[in-house]
């Protein structure tokens, strides 16, 4: 008897108990679904949820790859500096896939084995079925997180972010904010030393109780809001050859993936772009101030300010915030003058946030999750402009 065979009778036994979301999501996920439209007229299409969901993820596994690589590059680059003197050669190496392996994947194995549990079991107390949306969540956390997260410590962020982030607003479609980035702020929040500072961004085999002889890996937005001197080239920023998180740094690969999920109409290149004129906008902003004169060098905000407005675009989460989160069709605008002026802001905020907050110098999930909520205003507003202006040749019509 095949797989599939036995998948359908375990569904038949178990049909109209609580288990059946269950048996019912693991056939999903390995076949078809069997909920099909009934009456009416539709459009028909190819895709469905789980499709748009690894589309999605097929974007993202570069970035993974890339930081699997990078978790090893940046340790022994951290132990020995002159790795970095022929980054090609010392980049791509089994060491440091194997550094990845152990670091990474078990990131990714919490994010989806905790976070699978938990829809399982909403799905079970409520009786409904398991949605797909978590698909591209379990992806996405292991990207945004420090290589040397504790991963009990991500445990607790997963469930909290499922819960708080989309099952008590209803579930996948429901949700007003999204779900990877309230996991995000979670961590940030409730265990800040460990989300930032210079002991995070490497993985330590050794010791990771931040003492004198613990590996350090500032990343770049660190050492500008400390005014310390950046030792990476721009060619090294842009494809990614830099401490920070997982999936991250390289903006070369954010961009390759944005590209396809364009092509692919999945995501909004409306958004992705508008998020980018809003960072430069405010980059451009800050470069004023500082050409002319109107804070000196020993301002504690000077280092972020003074940097070029299209360094920033590289550097950080802004351009991995842009593509993979600010797009999400369900907490993101929904009309098209809507996401123009959504991704605008997220970019001018993530920027603004950047610069006055030397601390922890990152402001693009908390950006994000600010217009997640007045996602919804703009687009009310949007239409009803829409609505008045109708109206308007309404009346000089009939006139």
């Amino acid at each position: 008897m095949s797989l599939k065979e036995n998948l359908h009778n375990l569904k038949e036994k178990y049909k109209g108990t609580k288990m059946a979301p269950a048996f019912n999501a693991i056939h999903t996920f390995l076949y078809l679904p069997n909920e099909v439209t009934h009456g009416g007229t539709h459009i028909k299409a190819a895709d469905d949820l789980k499709r748009t969901m690894n589309t999605v993820i097929m974007a993202l596994i570069p970035c993974l790859l890339f930081g699997m690589f990078n978790a090893g590059y940046q340790h022994y680059a951290a132990i020995d500096g002159s790795l970095r003197d022929n980054i090609l050669a010392n980049f791509f190496t089994l060491d440091n896939l194997w550094i990845g392996i152990i670091k990474v994947l078990p990131l990714v194995v919490i994010s989806y084995g905790v976070g699978l549990l938990v829809e399982f079991i909403f799905a079970v107390i409520k009786g409904h079925e398991v949605e797909e949306g978590y698909l591209v969540t379990g992806m996405l956390v292991p990207l945004i997180v420090p290589v040397d997260t504790p991963l009990w410590m991500l445990a607790v962020a997963v469930v909290f972010g499922v819960i708080i982030g989309k099952e008590v607003f209803g579930g996948t479609g429901m949700n007003i904010l999204n779900p990877a980035l309230t996991i995000r702020a979670f961590l940030f929040f409730a265990y800040p030393t460990w989300m930032s500072g210079d002991k995070v961004w490497v993985y330590d085999a050794v010791n990771r109780t931040g003492t004198a002889d613990a590996i350090s890996g500032e990343t770049i937005l660190g050492s500008y809001a400390q005014n310390q001197e950046v030792i990476y080239s721009n060619w090294d920023k842009f494809f990614g050859f830099i401490p920070g998180s997982v999936g991250e740094t390289s903006t070369f690969l954010i961009l390759l993936g944005a590209a396809f999920l364009i092509f692919t109409k999945i995501g909004s290149w409306r958004i992705i772009v508008s998020t980018f004129v809003g960072a430069a906008v405010m980059g451009l902003i800050f470069n004023g101030i500082v050409n002319a004169d109107i804070i000196t060098e020993s301002s504690k905000f000077y280092g972020l300010m003074s940097t070029n407005w299209w360094e920033h675009l590289m550097i950080g989460g802004l351009a991995f915030g842009a593509v993979y989160m600010a797009t999400d069709p369900v907490t993101g605008s929904q009309t098209n003058k809507g996401k123009w002026i959504y991704g605008f802001l997220i970019g001018f905020i993530s920027i603004m946030i950047r610069v006055f907050n030397p601390a922890y110098p990152e402001g693009v999930f908390l950006a994000i999750l600010l217009m997640n909520v007045f996602a919804p205003t703009i687009d009310h507003y949007v239409v009803q402009g829409n609505v008045k202006k109708r109206l308007k040749r309404a009346k000089v019509k009939t006139a």
